[in-house]
């Protein structure tokens, strides 16, 4: 039986991947992102587009409203849509933090509250949340980014817990060094944000790594394959890592002291 789906940032990277693997399996397939010119391969291909910005919580409620008027439940609600800040975390300001926040973790967040009573009305569903490695890892110029994964996988386990008796399912993904755009401004916003301070060398080391592109990352396609496994496997993982580099970084965290792995982590930034 096919599943009512809604994924978050499906304009691109692996929101569009996957909303196109879903609708590949047969699911209906709801794709929400901020640039509707941007989901024209989607509508082509049976999905129903809908724009979205996560920082507007009257989005957030037309979007789900939307869906459950046209099809009378969600199966599945994947939060994918998210952003990266880079900086060092004494000069990043505190607006851009909250902002990093409110799209990483807030407006998911607030998506799940709308969600989950038509999910426990129905006794199933499935709640994918798109983490990174970033979710157990913490590397330099990035703290507010992996603050706000922490968050939403901390959030993400409690949740499980919470919903478990109403035969809810909560999954978190963990990708690692993906070949999509999300990156593309991250030298930019490193000199912006720490190029001419205490930080400028570590920033500078760093801009120049980014400049270098991600040409040998995964493509998205593969994340999209382990959503899409997720999203229909009889019990799921609570975690998928994957992706390059994704399952060895998280092991080296696991087992590492903290001193070792901060100069493993510092070391082509010295």
């Amino acid at each position: 039986m096919p599943e009512i789906c809604l994924i978050t940032g499906a304009s691109a990277g692996i929101g569009r991947a996957t909303a196109l693997e879903l609708l590949k399996a047969g699911h209906v397939v709801y794709g929400a992102a901020r640039r509707l010119s941007k989901m024209d391969e989607l509508r082509a291909a049976g999905g129903h587009p809908l724009a979205m910005d996560a920082r507007d919580e009257s989005d957030l409620d037309r979007v789900v409203r939307t869906i459950l008027d046209e099809q009378g439940r969600i199966d599945v609600l994947i939060n994918n849509a998210g952003t990266v800040l880079h900086g060092a975390a004494e000069d990043v300001p505190l607006d851009a933090a909250r902002d990093q926040f409110q799209v990483n973790l807030f407006a998911p967040a607030r998506l799940v509250q709308l969600a989950l009573p038509a999910m426990r009305a129905h006794g199933s569903g499935r709640i994918v949340n798109v983490s990174s490695i970033g979710g157990e890892i913490s590397l330099p110029l990035g703290a507010w980014y992996y603050a706000s994964k922490h968050a939403l996988e901390a959030y993400s386990d409690t949740l499980r817990m919470e919903v478990r008796p109403f035969g809810i399912d909560v999954v978190i993904v963990q990708p690692g060094i993906i070949r999509t755009e999300f990156e593309d401004h991250t030298a930019a916003e490193l000199r912006e944000h720490s190029g001419h301070g205490a930080y400028r060398e570590m920033a500078e080391a760093m801009a120049r790594q980014a400049e270098t592109g991600l040409a040998d990352g995964t493509d998205p396609a593969v994340v999209a394959q382990t959503i899409r496994r997720a999203v229909e496997a009889d019990t799921p993982e609570t975690r998928y890592a994957v992706g390059l580099h994704a399952e060895k970084l998280l092991e080296l965290n696991r087992s590492l002291p903290d001193r070792e792995f901060d100069d493993l982590a510092t070391r082509s930034l010295r």
